[in-house]
């Protein structure tokens, strides 16, 4: 969907398209909503209501919805005692998906290894427990985020040859050619539309129409747009 289909959803969303009373809407504050409405969709479609708090793969539609933003990128790791650490994460990371590592000792090498993701609170359990601990001879091990880098666990006893990294990135945001861009007070010199598929716009129209709702003090259509969000979610 365009970025003028997108502002003109949105003012009518706010009934300010055909008298528009009181029409003081710039174009870079629709864009500002919009933007944040990706990332709060995001967030909260991210989290989930099951027994993990997961919802990315909650169901088929949530998987459709999401894969778009899922990235991978091979990651150097540096040897420190007890683990392997990454550099910083990537710049656009969102949120954690998966980690996947092939490890090696002095007589075996190029083993897959199952990594799970824990608390950084439980590490010095989790490295002395008989069922939990780093095992190159299972084939499984945890790792934990600490300062933004990804900590994978050896305990010293084998090495990760090589690592992949799955996360959520960041949304796109869309910015309008000839628009002040408000997050970096630079008019934009190209249209970037959003990367969303149009019944996904649609419902981050209804997100952007209720924070800008929220703005100007308008009640009773923060109801109708934080209604229809829900409802097609």
């Amino acid at each position: 969907m365009n970025n003028i289909t997108i502002q003109l959803k949105v003012k009518e969303r706010l009934n300010k398209l055909d008298s528009q009373d009181f029409d003081n809407l710039q174009a870079w504050q629709i864009i500002e909503a919009f933007n944040k409405g990706q990332v709060d969709w995001c967030r909260r479609n991210l989290h989930g209501n099951n027994l993990y708090k997961t919802g990315d793969e909650g169901s088929k539609r949530r998987i459709d919805d999401m894969q778009i933003l899922l990235s991978e990128v091979n990651i150097n790791l540096a040897k420190k005692d007890l683990y392997f650490e990454s550099p910083a994460l990537p710049a656009d990371y969102f949120e954690w998906k998966r980690i996947s590592a092939r490890s090696k000792t002095d007589c075996c090498d190029n083993r897959r290894m199952v990594i799970y993701l824990a608390e950084e609170a439980n590490v010095d359990t989790l490295l002395r427990d008989q069922y939990k601990k780093p095992s190159y001879e299972w084939g499984e091990t945890f790792c934990t985020l600490n300062g933004g880098k990804v900590r994978i666990y050896t305990n010293n006893e084998f090495e990760i040859a090589s690592a992949k990294l799955t996360y959520y990135r960041q949304p796109r945001y869309i910015q309008i050619a000839g628009v002040v861009n408000p997050y970096t007070n630079i008019v934009s010199a190209v249209d970037v539309e959003s990367e969303f598929k149009d019944d996904i716009v649609e419902v981050l129209i209804d997100e952007a129409a209720k924070i800008i709702a929220g703005d100007i003090e308008s009640i009773n259509q923060i109801s109708i747009q934080d209604n229809s969000v829900e409802n097609n979610n």
